[in-house]
């Protein structure tokens, strides 16, 4: 069944190339079709197009559909073209012409759009609360390892003393501002374009604002043809957010596979969590933060693969739209992947302590030999010049006490200011507030 069909014989070629993989790819949207149909109807008859029992019938159809859907029992057969024409159908073959009514005052296009709009918005949720627990998780490493030192790198070069505090923080505070990201992608799915229709709208009597209240939208886009417009630019967004999100975890996960290693052997993880070598029986591979690497390195590939989908279309429908599921939707699964892992695994990360007791790490102190220099009255470059001397002439006494004395105040640690954040996004971000994390 299609929903346009009109008894004209499409070539089955054509047909298996334009329907491509939309049965499988649609069940990712079939409960958000299935809700916006349900608010579809409900309006209709507010607005006298369905009477009362056409409506209840319809949904009743759609709750069952639902169970269905929750279940893991809804199919979509090769007779249909999607999941649209596929509840359509189950409704007309359960209650006749109600069935056949559901789609007054509405296209295929406002269709797939809100159900589209509804999968991404409730993307958006799920995606923030992982980002927040794993942000949480962060700090509470943060907190327990705070006074544990390591060295600092800047070119690959031991630099200067930091701490496991500090760098766990780090990664915190900055998956808060890709959350910002996620928080403008939901924004922008935040919109219901239900009513739209073609992208012309209607000359039905028919009720925006009351869809918009039935399917949890904050707002209405009014504008038919701007409705229409955010197909794309929904999806290219919230790749931006994947992206962005996808970068600090990528930085994060090629950190802890350097500190892994037996050279640096910062951080260890537990047996059970690497993998092994078919012939050299002592490896302990991280292969769990490699391929955390290698997808979060594609992932930020993907607002490019989505823009040159889309380059250069004009207002309106275009069959173009349809690959973006293909382009996104798995994507999406595999960001999801990617955090619920690291819940899983960052937990169980080992710290070694005393790193910097080793006498590799002393040349590192250097900078608080010029600042003890510096406190007894001599200028910046001539307490710069006489350390630099010493570590080339071997004189050079490595200066760890006023350091460890004073760590917090050194490395700035805030990590209750850095809470205060994460309770702020928990209080002001709509992304956050719409769903528990």
């Amino acid at each position: 069944m299609k929903i346009w069909e009109k008894g004209i014989a499409v070539d089955k070629k054509i047909e298996d190339f334009t329907v491509g993989r939309d049965r499988e790819l649609d069940l990712y949207l079939a409960l958000f079709d299935v809700q916006s149909s349900r608010a579809q109807a409900r309006m209709l008859a507010t607005v006298g197009l369905l009477s009362e029992a056409e409506k209840e019938q319809l949904v009743q159809g759609l709750n069952e559909l639902e169970a269905q859907i929750e279940a893991g029992t809804f199919t979509i057969e090769e007779s249909f073209e999607d999941v649209h024409s596929k509840i359509e159908f189950y409704l007309t073959d359960r209650f006749g012409d109600a069935g056949k009514k559901i789609h007054t005052a509405r296209s295929r296009n406002d269709q797939v759009l809100t159900a589209i709009q509804l999968f991404l918005k409730d993307y958006c949720e799920r995606a923030a609360g992982r980002i927040v627990a794993l942000a949480e998780v962060l700090l509470a490493k943060a907190e327990a390892h705070k006074t544990d030192l390591m060295p600092g790198y800047t070119h690959f070069q031991a630099a200067m003393p930091s701490s496991f505090g500090l760098w766990f923080s780090a990664y915190a505070e900055h998956l808060l501002l890709d959350l910002a990201l996620l928080e403008a992608a939901h924004t922008v799915a935040d919109q219901n374009p239900l009513g739209s229709g073609a992208g012309f709208g209607s000359s039905f009597p028919i009720d925006r604002q009351m869809t918009t209240q039935e399917l949890h939208f904050s707002q209405l886009a009014v504008s038919s043809v701007g409705a229409q417009m955010l197909r794309g630019k929904t999806e290219k967004t919230l790749a931006f957010a994947l992206a962005g999100c996808a970068a600090t975890l990528s930085k994060m996960a090629y950190d802890l596979v350097l500190y892994n290693s037996q050279d640096l052997a910062f951080v260890e993880l537990p047996a059970a969590f690497t993998t092994g070598s078919s012939i050299m029986p002592h490896k302990k591979n991280p292969d769990v933060f490699e391929l955390v690497r290698a997808r979060c390195n594609a992932l930020q590939g993907l607002p490019t693969t989505l823009m040159l989908a889309t380059n250069n279309l004009p207002s309106g429908y275009h069959r173009d739209f349809q690959i973006l599921k293909e382009l996104l939707f798995e994507p999406m699964t595999q960001f999801l992947d990617i955090l619920d892992i690291l819940l899983f695994a960052l937990p169980q990360l080992k710290i070694k302590p005393d790193l910097l007791n080793q006498a590799k790490y002393d040349p590192i102190f250097s900078v608080e030999n010029i600042n003890q220099l510096i406190q007894a009255g001599v200028p910046f470059r001539e307490a710069y010049v006489q350390v630099g001397k010493a570590v080339e002439n071997g004189s050079y006494q490595p200066h760890r006490a006023f350091h460890t004395t004073h760590l917090g105040s050194v490395h700035n640690l805030g990590l209750a200011e850095i809470w205060a954040k994460v309770a702020q996004a928990k209080a002001s971000c709509r992304v956050l507030r719409h769903r528990p994390a």
